[in-house]
């Protein structure tokens, strides 16, 4: 298989993959917050969510879910800020994850990466970077 990198591209597609990874396991999991509440722990990240609070309405009182889980609907996250957050975080990680897999394609296929294509992928993983890193496109 030829390459269309040279051995900084390798070693730039490898490390991009990692922290696209590490990027993406971090959105996902629910541990981005950590207290408690009712005398449980409770942890939950941008749209999951662990040992959370529910109504009972047959017994008008609450109740702790002892399980991790999904907000119900995107309404349901807890405010409009959190809601962007998750936007914006998703939006940064599927960018790094689009550039990490075209550099690791760009490993086994030659004349895919050119020095323009390079750019244009540095500074779409520099956007990514800034959104999942919860900076945003504001600073």
């Amino acid at each position: 298989m030829a390459s269309s990198l040279t051995c900084t591209g390798i070693i730039w597609a490898f490390l991009s993959f990692l922290c696209a990874a590490a990027s993406c396991v971090g959105f996902f999991m629910p541990y981005w917050l950590l207290g408690s509440q009712l005398e449980k722990s409770v942890s939950f990240g941008t749209f999951r969510r662990c040992s959370y609070p529910v109504r009972d309405e047959t017994r008008q009182t609450t109740v702790m879910v002892e399980q991790c889980g999904r907000y119900a609907s995107f309404q349901a996250i807890p405010s409009a800020e959190w809601r962007i957050c998750t936007v914006v975080t998703g939006l940064g990680c599927g960018l790094l994850l689009l550039v990490a897999l075209t550099a690791l394609m760009g490993c086994c296929v030659s004349e895919l990466i050119s020095r323009t294509v390079g750019r244009v992928a540095g500074g779409i993983q520099f956007l990514g970077g800034k959104c999942s890193c919860g900076e945003g496109l504001a600073h």
